[in-house]
């Protein structure tokens, strides 16, 4: 019995003192002051990836403090900012290779230093070395009176092959340009595929046809693929038409682009798209 009741006693001890050591230990769980987002884009072929955590002002002084001014900056709030790209780009006109990166800045009033790190191990800037910068440069630093209350990162003004790449906080706005490399890319594919390929499907002719469109290129050569795309096509597409009724314009056959341009309506408003009736209506007008 006295060794039943020693035993019993140390076993509720020993429940007491891990009971004890939970309380000691518990932890409130609150929300982070700066949370962490991750936003992810396609710009071109280039998968592009940030992961930052943004800081709000809550009536603190942004410019020259939140964001320090000549000092390097983790760009947003505790770990360093990181971004990374699936393939090879220019950033403002700055060849970058494929990989992941600390993005870090350091802004003037006038003037951003957009900083591209090796090191993505850094607790903000605490620790950055310039020895292993990969990218430096510089973009002009606007203020707008739109007013942004936390650090945001965006993308905007895409187009085929690029888009910029925003960071604002209240006052402060500087911008850069990505820029992946679509051309060589879809020109080899359209060589292989329309110039030397020995059977494009209907797809193939009308994507190279509107590549051609897109980019200037030789429109006799693009009317000609989209027609052979409208040929093989047993199903006419109205957004085939629509492009064969733009090159016809571009060839300066107004009469025919016109009678191509009624057809590709009539196939739009049966299909129910509103905005490609109205598309070739515009196009319809500009041509009389």
């Amino acid at each position: 019995m006295k060794r039943s009741a020693y035993f019993m006693k140390t076993y509720i001890a020993l429940l007491l003192g891990v009971l004890i050591s939970g309380v000691a230990f518990a932890q409130i769980s609150v929300p982070a002051a700066s949370p962490t987002f991750e936003l992810k884009g396609t710009v071109g072929f280039a998968e592009v990836k940030i992961i930052y955590s943004r800081p709000s002002a809550n009536g603190r002084v942004v410019a020259g403090n939140l964001i320090p001014y000549n000092e390097v900056w983790r760009t947003g709030a505790n770990a360093s900012t990181k971004i990374s790209f699936s393939e090879s780009v220019k950033l403002d006109g700055h060849p970058l290779p494929a990989g992941e990166y600390a993005l870090y800045t350091l802004f003037t009033e006038d003037k951003a230093t957009i900083i591209l790190s090796k090191n993505l191990t850094w607790w903000g800037a605490i620790g950055y070395d310039p020895a292993e910068d990969i990218l430096r440069f510089d973009v002009p630093v606007k203020h707008p009176s739109s007013n942004y209350e936390t650090f945001t990162i965006s993308f905007s003004d895409f187009t085929r092959n690029s888009a910029n790449m925003n960071m604002k906080w209240e006052h402060t706005k500087a911008m850069f340009n990505i820029e992946s490399d679509v051309d060589a890319r879809v020109m080899s594919d359209i060589k292989a595929q329309l110039i030397d390929g020995k059977n494009p499907t209907a797809r193939s002719y009308y994507d190279g046809a509107a590549y051609y469109f897109d980019t200037n290129r030789d429109a006799k050569l693009a009317l000609s693929w989209v027609t052979k795309a409208i040929d093989m096509d047993k199903t006419p597409q109205y957004w085939m038409w629509y492009l064969k009724a733009q090159l016809l314009a571009r060839n300066k056959n107004k009469s025919e682009a016109i009678a191509t341009a009624k057809k590709a309506a009539e196939l739009a408003k049966a299909a129910g798209n509103i905005d490609y009736v109205k598309l070739n209506e515009q196009l319809i007008d500009s041509l009389k």
